[in-house]
């Protein structure tokens, strides 16, 4: 059995082909880049028709290359807290609002939750520009057409593709709006958002599965018949791919932005465990929960200092880093996008410290990759105060399986916990693979982890 696994991302949308193990195959990828608009007033929006023309690309070349022949279920990673409103005829009204846009605010005269508190413990999130509490007021103020009903990207996307798009309970646990225990729309989240439910997509039921429309099923007939299974959150999908889904091992992910998260079982209905203030929680399926802390900088740090830098490319690029010890570099404060939740940290905060006529570009970028090392090594801290007994890391993501130095230095700022390294670049699919196929418990054995230093496999 094939797994087609769609990785619906903020810089890139890929579609892949995975065994039955969940490992990529070679040569089943197909990968569009994206164009996020991005400003210093906090913008960060994708274009949605746009994003849709992408992936239908994706699927375009998979067909071709012949890779879709044996699919037998279709799974989805995608990024959480993304908003799109639409008009009365299914169209959007603007651009999608990602993780990444840090504009919105609270209307005027508004107080938030009556008890914080309590708040954060039944959503896991704040009443915080990056969820829907906050971003539905906003976009209602700046609509320029009444907006009938609000989706993620995911619901958008897939919606044009298949005959139904409900949002998974991991997608609704990101918009802020979820009460994590009963699995319903929070009664004080939709008010803070001034909406009603019937505005919200509709939740999806345990085991839902959908099928192609008409019309794409022609197109590529080899997934007429092929379930989709619901879409899980980027984050939550790279800890199962990670094998990080007990509590003893803790997923430090570094795609475009980057991560710390551990999983736990508390099925439906069951008390969820006690939340440190700074950290959230969200739904990898009704079975698990995550919690962690995330930050706007990963990848893309590395992105703009190769764009902006002129830095040394490839194994020159390397050696030059082996150069540079686990804390060289020279100071840096890398919210350059802002905070992630709880944090109200500004886009455009970025620091760079320390510099001199002889500070080498190099050095500069070793000082933003170990900036978000020592980031996640305090979040880690608190991370680890909700379980009992010692935890170990595993580092995934594309940014951390390109470097070496990256994977050392992020070992040496977490020490002495044990850090592995998770030699699949694609943790994200695979995980969202594991959770439709119902195998999240086989994740622990089928994560193909080794020492930091090893080098990555090809993708």
């Amino acid at each position: 059995m094939n797994i087609l696994a769609l990785d619906l991302g903020t810089s890139s949308v890929r579609g892949l082909v995975l065994d039955a193990d969940a490992r990529p195959l070679p040569g089943a990828l197909a990968r569009r880049r994206l164009s996020l608009a991005a400003a210093d007033d906090g913008t960060g929006t994708l274009d949605g028709p746009g994003y849709l023309a992408c992936l239908v690309e994706c699927l375009d070349e998979l067909a071709a290359g012949g890779h879709l022949r044996e699919v037998s279920l279709v799974a989805t990673s995608a990024q959480w807290h993304s908003v799109l409103p639409l008009g009365a005829d299914g169209a959007p009204l603007g651009p999608v609002l990602t993780w990444l846009d840090t504009r919105p605010t609270a209307p005027a005269g508004a107080t938030g939750p009556l008890d914080v508190d309590d708040f954060h413990r039944r959503t896991g999130t704040w009443w915080h520009r990056c969820y829907w509490s906050v971003r539905l007021p906003w976009l209602r103020e700046r609509a320029g057409a009444p907006i009938a009903r609000f989706v993620g990207l995911a619901e958008y996307v897939l919606g044009e593709l298949l005959d139904a798009a409900p949002m998974s309970i991991s997608q609704a646990s990101g918009t802020g709006l979820l009460d994590l225990r009963t699995l319903d729309w929070d009664a004080e989240a939709l008010a803070l958002a001034g909406s009603r439910a019937e505005e919200l997509p509709e939740l999806a039921p345990p085991g839902w599965r959908g099928r192609l429309r008409p019309a794409y099923a022609r197109r590529w007939p080899q997934l007429t018949q092929v379930p989709w299974a619901a879409p899980v959150g980027d984050g939550a999908a790279s800890n199962v791919g990670s094998g990080c889904v007990r509590p003893d091992r803790v997923a430090v992910t570094v795609g475009t932005s980057a991560a710390v998260r551990l999983v736990q079982r508390v099925p439906a209905g069951q008390e969820m465990p006690p939340l440190p203030a700074t950290l959230w929680r969200y739904r990898v399926d009704h079975e698990h929960v995550v919690t962690g802390a995330a930050y706007s900088s990963g990848g893309n740090l590395f992105a703009w200092a190769d764009r902006e830098l002129r830095l040394p490319r490839g194994a020159e690029l390397e050696a030059a880093l082996a150069r540079v010890p686990p804390d060289g570099g020279r100071p840096a404060n890398v919210r350059f996008g802002g905070d992630r939740p709880p944090g109200l940290v500004p886009a455009g905060s970025g620091e760079l410290r320390g510099l001199s006529f002889g500070t080498t570009a190099v050095e500069l970028l070793a000082g933003l990759m170990r900036g978000l090392c020592d980031l996640v090594a305090e979040d880690l801290v608190v991370l680890e105060s909700t379980v009992d007994g010692p935890v170990e890391v595993v580092l995934g993501g594309g940014a951390v399986a390109a470097s070496r130095w990256w994977r050392t230095t992020f070992a040496a700022a977490l020490a002495p916990r044990p850090v592995w390294h998770g030699r699949n670049p694609e943790v994200g699919a695979s995980g969202a693979a594991l959770v439709a196929s119902g195998r999240l418990g086989d994740a622990r054995r089928l994560a193909a982890i080794g020492r930091t230093d090893e080098p990555a496999s090809p993708s």
